[in-house]
């Protein structure tokens, strides 16, 4: 579909406007101890939460991994906090995002290489430099049906969001160029 049928379709209809659902953030340092709590404690920083912290599915000897080891954290936003987050997360990465990181269901991820690339963070010597992962979730009003537990249904093949209205969304809401490579 053309961008330009995509805004005419979405005229008048608040239905079939595409929303942020939630952002992931994820710092993976590959090991526990000292790097995980400073990673953590960066984390924590830059989107006011707590952390989650994941584990190691199995064990790498080659890499130096044990089973349960623990080695990332892990942030989900929702609300307001997106919009805040996202914003500055967007601007550390110029504006710009690659074709490529849409998916068919319209969600998009990125990587920030430094974290203080982005706005309003200061270097901190004892923390170092780390990079992340940003994952967001875009979806319409009506896909709790997909999700809920009482008289669970399935989201019709026309309100299913796809690849080029996540992107006209993503351009309109925060001015993204989207790249193509």
């Amino acid at each position: 579909m053309a961008l330009e049928e995509i805004s005419a379709r979405w005229q008048g209809k608040p239905m079939l406007m595409p929303r942020i659902e939630k952002v992931v953030v994820n710092i993976s340092v590959g090991k526990s101890g000292e790097p995980l709590e400073k990673a953590t404690k960066i984390l924590q920083e830059l989107t006011g939460q707590k952390p989650c912290i994941r584990k190691a599915k199995k064990t790498i000897r080659d890499f130096g991994l044990r089973k349960k080891e623990p080695t990332a954290c892990i942030v989900t936003l929702r609300g307001e906090n997106v919009q805040v987050f996202l914003k500055k997360a967007l601007q550390a990465v110029d504006n710009k995002i690659s074709e490529k990181a849409f998916d068919e269901h319209g969600n998009f991820a990125f990587g920030i290489k430094e974290h203080i690339s982005i706005p309003g963070t200061k270097y901190s010597p004892e923390l170092g430099i780390v990079g992340m992962n940003v994952a967001v979730a875009l979806s319409r009003p009506g896909y709790r049906v997909k999700r809920r537990h009482r008289a669970k249904s399935d989201v019709g093949s026309d309100h299913l969001l796809d690849r080029d209205e996540a992107i006209l969304s993503v351009k309109n809401m925060f001015g993204v160029e989207v790249v193509q490579e």
